[in-house]
Formats: C-alpha cells, structure tokens, sequence
C-alpha cells in the first residue's frame, strides 16, 4: 500500500497479557482496526471489555513487564510502534500522539499550576517558553472553555471542578496540535452544555489540522455525533465494527443491540409529604478566599456556594445539576461536613454544623459519599475487600471477621462485581469498576442519606441502567435517601423526584423533576436540557436525542 492511501495508525492482531502473581490473564485478544488520516474511529463496550489497555498500547503506557503484547503488531505512519525505543517512542508521545485520559486528577501534579503544566508541554516539545508560551496557554484555556483564564494559570488541580480538571488535560493534548489524538472518555466528567464544546472543538481542529481521533466513550450518543467508524468491544474482543450508522442501524452481534437498546427508565421514587427530612440547610455558604502578594493578603472570595438551601426528605432523591463549577459537588461535601461552611446543617433533627471531629464520628455511618474520580478516592495499598470493610471496622466493631466478609461479599454481588475479585487492588480495575466499588463501600455500612457525585460518568449505558436499577432497589430497599449530583440529565430524570438548577453557586430553578424538565423557567435552565434531549410539551419529561 503506498503511503498516501495507507492509514495513520494500523492495529493489527494485538494482544495484551497481565502478568501477576504467576498468573497470566489476557486483557485484550487479537484486536484489529485501522485510522485514516482525518477520521475519527471510536472503541465502545462495557467498563473492562479492553478499550483503555489497547488504546494505552498504542503509546506503549501500559506497565510493562506486568504486561506483555503475546501477538500482534501496532504501525503510526508505517513504523513499528511496539518495536520502538523508549527514546524513540518520547519523541512521539505528546508531539506526534497526544492522549487524553480518563482520570485528570490522577494524571495532573498536585504540586504545579495548570499554567506550568500545560507550559511544560509546549516547552518540552516545541522549545517555546517566555510570554509566547504564556499567550499559547491562554489561548489553549480558552478554547477548551475555562473562565477567566488569566485567574486560572495559578490555580492548583485541587483548586478545579472535575469538568475544568479535564478541559485542562484537552489543553494539554492539544497543545501540540497531533496528528493523532487518542481521547479516553474524555467528556466524562463535564456537563452538557460543556460536553458540546469540547465536541464542536474538536470537531473544528479536526478539520482545521486534519487530525486523526481515537475516541474512547461510554456513550453511544457521542459516538453518533462524532465518528465515522465505531468499534464495539466485549471481553477483551472487537465483536463488531462498521461505519457509525450501519452499526447503529443495523447491528448485528448480540451485545451491540443490548448496548444501543440500553437506556435508563424514569421512575423515580415519589416523594412523601409527610415523610421526616433528613437533611437540610438554609442560606449555606462556602467561599474560598483569593490570596495575592507576599503577605497571601485575601482580596476576595470564590462564592462556590452562595446563598443555597435545601431539604431532603426520606426515601427521596434530590437531583443537583448545573454546569461544572457551578457548586453542585461542593455543596455535597459541604452538606457531609467534609469542608467548612457557613450555615446550618441539620441531619435527622439536629445541627450539626457546630460539632468537632469526635462529635461527628457517630453521624458518618448515617451519612456516605461516592466520589466523582473513583481511582483517587480508593488506596492503591489496600485491597477492594479492605477498602470496603474499612467502614464496618470502623462503625460496627462486634462484627465478627466473617461477618465483615459476608457484608463484603454482599455489596461486591449487589454492584454487579465478582466477589472473588475482592483480593484484587484498584489498579486492577477499569474506571468503571472503580465506581461500582465506591458505590460497594458506601451501601455497605446501610447509611440513611447518600451523596452520589457523578456515580455512573464513567460507565456505559448498559451498565448505567443496571447501576440506576440497583440505586433504585437500594432506596426502596433501605429507605435511602439520596443526594444525586450529575450532568447526564438522562440519568437525573430516571431516579430524582426533586431537581434543583444551580449555576455560580446559586440555585437557578428548582421543583418537582417531572415539572422542571417539562417546562423549565429560567433561560439558563433551558439551554442546558435543550443540550442533552429535547422537552416534550406531554408527560413523560424528557426524550434522549
């Protein structure tokens, strides 16, 4: 093949095998696909089916000798890739082949400013420093949609929402202009509205530098509105591939007509009048201050969360959407007493925003969290089973070990995971199955009031309307009470009977979630559904594009 008409990147019967223990496993098994210049090709299949480990192939990132490539060959612009150099394979990464991965709060330092990161990026590859290095990471913030960019440049990763933490590493993969640009789910954890930005963005380089994507997605809605071709994996397999539209119309394995067919169903729990609240708070406040010069002197506040009150009732489910960055995660954690705010808090009857650390503890069984970024919130030294049974060690001390294991064994198998996998460390997992484990870990102590942070953002939607089934059954089950925080309005509108808007920290709209997303007030509210389905004027809320 001449090397006009030959493809970017050329997959050919890859394999990958884990070695650990003396035992081997095979991650993915004889995978095939190609990628022409200019086209975007996306990898979707359910959370472990392969996707992440064959596109981490491509750049020669996964951790070898743990792992190993038994077959197959990988060729960019005809040249053995897996047969490179670790020096010669540097020159590629970054600058040739750029990725975006999964998890940006893992992937960023915690110790640099995302305007030395992304500056480091573009000295590294292209020796450009100074203020033209400057002027490059302003533009790059700016085209992936962080506000006020010039405020920014100092800020550390701990310091972002989880959407502005991966729009910076886009600006990263970008800065370089690729030629391939490998994106592993890389609109996860942004809303909507952002969500179509990033996509329209790029969209436009794509056209603008004729740059090839390998786009990795949980959501078949995307793989629509982007691809060309699509591939769908399953057990570490390619089980069908095809142009986007023959494969959505037309499917044929199994697996793809149960993926496509999969879609979370409305019913939420309906709310009780008369049921005892749970939690509540009125005009809480979390405002960070702005510290400049030498002296760190405070010369304003970031209102995260101004002014915002709340009541949840028993047995329901609030929904909290918005923009990233509008508060929705910070007044999460605000409500748990897990930062400092101003306000009362008030959980089954009593204030507890006053109480010290000790006075906490007997509430923190009652109330549990499953945070957004799954992989930072579980210790890479303890097993699954350990970081599941460290809250029963805690709260419930006359639980015999067996006890302890048989609760563990029981939230594992509620959350759709192999117990026998509770041996194993988070590293051994997908992000997907990270998730699932934080949901284990936080229904396993029987709390009454749940934070869920984005819990299904990094599963596809098969698994998404299993997960939304299993949250439901828990509630019903357990009378749990629910604050459920996303940007997937869909998800929202299968489990929430409450919504509340915010944007800026402030509560925009709010009501009944059936009234809100049949006719939404306020103009800021309309264009965010306006961007995940369209509202129908009839019952039955919201209709998925």
């Amino acid at each position: 093949m001449d090397a006009i008409n030959q493809p970017l990147l050329d997959v050919r019967e890859l394999s990958v095998a884990f070695h650990q223990g003396g035992n081997t496993s095979i991650a993915v098994n004889k995978v095939s696909f190609d990628i022409k210049r200019g086209e975007c090709v996306a990898l979707v299949g359910e959370s472990g089916s392969g996707k992440s480990v064959s596109a981490l192939s491509v750049l020669k990132l996964l951790p070898y000798p743990v792992a190993s490539h038994p077959s197959g060959a990988i060729r960019f612009k005809g040249h053995d890739l897996l047969g490179m150099s670790e020096h010669d394979i540097r020159g590629i990464r970054g600058n040739d082949i750029s990725i975006i991965f999964q998890e940006p709060m893992t992937s960023l330092n915690p110790l640099h400013t995302i305007g030395a990161q992304i500056g480091e990026i573009l000295q590294l590859h292209s020796g450009m420093r100074g203020p033209a290095a400057r002027a490059r990471v302003l533009e790059l913030l700016t085209q992936v949609g962080i506000p006020d960019p010039e405020t920014r440049l100092g800020s550390y990763p701990h310091q972002l929402s989880g959407g502005q933490r991966q729009r910076v590493m886009i600006a990263m993969a970008l800065a370089n202009e690729p030629d391939l640009l490998i994106a592993d789910e890389p609109t996860t954890a942004l809303d909507v509205t952002v969500q179509a930005q990033i996509l329209a963005l790029l969209a436009d380089i794509r056209q603008r530098l004729g740059m090839s994507l390998l786009f990795i997605t949980h959501d078949l809605g995307i793989v629509r509105r982007i691809a060309e071709r699509v591939c769908v994996m399953k057990n570490g397999a390619i089980v069908e591939q095809g142009p986007v539209e023959q494969v959505f119309t037309t499917p044929q394995h199994p697996y793809t007509k149960a993926l496509l067919a999969a879609e979370p169903k409305p019913d939420p729990a309906p709310p009780q009048p008369d049921a005892p609240v749970v939690m509540s708070t009125d005009d809480l406040k979390v405002w960070f201050p702005i510290k400049r010069g030498l002296l760190r002197k405070t010369i304003g506040h970031v209102k995260a969360v101004d002014g915002v009150s709340v009541k949840i009732r028993q047995g329901e489910t609030l929904g909290v959407v918005g923009e990233s960055g509008s508060g929705k995660t910070t007044l999460g954690l605000a409500l748990l007493r897990l930062i400092s705010s101003q306000g009362p808090i008030v959980f089954l009857g009593k204030d507890v925003q006053g109480l010290q650390f000790k006075q906490m503890r007997p509430f923190r069984r009652d109330m549990q969290i499953v945070f957004q970024d799954p992989f930072g919130a579980l210790s890479p030294r303890m097993s699954v089973g350990d970081i599941i049974a460290e809250g029963l060690s805690v709260h419930q001390k006359s639980l015999s070990a067996d006890e302890r294991e048989a609760r563990v064994v029981k939230a594992l198998q509620d959350v759709g995971l192999d117990p026998a996998t509770r041996f194993r460390y988070p590293h051994e997992f997908s992000g997907g199955q990270r998730q699932r484990i934080s949901i284990a870990r936080a229904v396993v102590l029987e709390p009454n009031f749940v934070v869920l942070d984005e819990p299904t953002s990094a599963l596809d939607m098969l698994f998404q309307a299993q997960m939304v089934d299993l949250l439901r059954e828990l509630q019903r089950k357990r009378d749990l009470t629910y604050m459920f925080i996303s940007h997937d309005l869909r998800v929202v509108a299968s489990l929430a009977s409450h919504l509340i808007v915010m944007r800026h920290g402030k509560v925009v709209e709010e009501g009944p979630a059936v009234e809100l997303f049949r006719s939404p007030k306020s103009d800021y509210t309309r264009a965010l559904f306006a961007a995940a389905f369209r509202i129908e004027a009839v019952p039955g809320g919201p209709v998925a594009q």
